[in-house]
């Protein structure tokens, strides 16, 4: 790891330990103690599980994409991959450093760079398509009762989704109307060079026509390979339900009672949704702030809430970051791709 990375990964941890210590700046440390003792520990296990059976699916969908007729990654290498992205995603703002990230660790077992390329591409697409499907469910099943316990800032929910639609159509576009989507960026591009130059367009025009070529390349080989791609969704769909359930097993570890688990569900999706929005990485403080304004109906201690936001957090972005820390240590030896 970088110099740089290891201070972002410091100034996280920092960040994470000012926000909970403001939060905590009211609690009774004597409730606290008493709540630590009366925890549910078999939950918390559960939950735990929930997380790190997320990361293994995501390591099939990995190992499902690198397959070929003469290669296959090992699922020790495989799993490297998706806990690499979560550092770096934790670190970097709107999780930017994971797909590259991703390919190095996948270069680091022998798959060739092109080759690896295409793997996250096609893992992209289908982990996109796949966020809108639970994000359009849960805005039908419980928009309306995150809008009453959030007010006005559920408007960011709708700005998520918005943002989430447009890559989806964009991705859409450059998969079965390509030219036209090359002429479109091409005139989109034409006001931007007032500002910055023409000589600047060209090269940002040149930059986004190579991505969309390279787009378009990959977007014809998952037409060809729908069998796998279906496998693919499939287990995605199952890595993010496990992830989105995480909070609901957080709840029953303080002793919550009588919580849907399809409304805690519904809840941590829209989370999600608005974290992604915020610049700050990891969405630190967007995240907190989020789960304490959702969750409070159900938790009527405040101690309660902070020790389960604690407890939330460190599950869900904490552990990706120790993990990523240990997986990035353990480079496996290079072996030749057969692909």
């Amino acid at each position: 790891m970088s110099r740089k990375n290891k201070l972002a990964v410091g100034i996280m941890v920092i960040l994470g330990i000012a926000i909970f210590a403001y939060e905590s700046r009211n609690l009774n440390f004597t409730q606290l103690h008493d709540t630590l003792l009366h925890l549910h520990w078999g939950w918390l296990m559960v939950a735990l599980l929930m997380m790190l059976l997320s990361w293994v699916v995501e390591t099939f969908v990995v190992q499902i994409f690198v397959a070929g007729e003469h290669d296959h990654l090992p699922f020790g290498e495989a799993l490297r991959v998706p806990l690499v992205e979560q550092l770096f995603n934790a670190i970097t703002p709107f999780s930017s450093g994971g797909q590259p990230a991703q390919l190095v660790a996948l270069m680091q077992s022998g798959v060739e760079g092109g080759r690896a390329s295409s793997v996250l591409l096609m893992k992209f697409i289908v982990y996109q398509f796949m966020v809108l499907v639970n994000f359009i469910l849960t805005i039908f099943i419980g928009f309306n009762q995150v809008a009453s316990r959030f007010g006005p800032l559920a408007i960011f929910i709708i700005f998520g989704f918005i943002i989430h639609v447009v890559v989806i159509i964009g991705l859409l576009m450059v998969m079965y109307y390509y030219k036209f989507t090359k002429q479109l960026v091409h005139l989109a591009l034409k006001p931007v060079g007032w500002f910055v130059g023409r000589e600047r367009r060209d090269t940002m025009e040149a930059q986004m026509a190579t991505k969309i070529d390279t787009f378009y390349a990959e977007s014809l080989q998952l037409k060809k390979e729908k069998g796998r791609v279906v496998r693919a969704a499939a287990l995605t769909l199952v890595q993010l339900l496990l992830y989105y359930s995480v909070p609901y097993f957080v709840l029953l570890s303080l002793g919550v009672s009588g919580v849907s688990v399809v409304e805690v569900i519904v809840l941590h999706v829209m989370i999600v949704m608005i974290v992604s929005l915020f610049p700050i990485p990891g969405g630190s403080g967007g995240a907190e702030y989020s789960f304490k304004t959702l969750f409070a109906t159900y938790v009527a201690s405040p101690t309660q809430l902070i020790l389960g936001m604690l407890l939330w957090r460190i599950l869900t972005y904490y552990l990706g970051m120790v993990l990523g820390i240990v997986a990035l240590a353990l480079v496996p030896k290079k072996r030749k791709s057969n692909t």
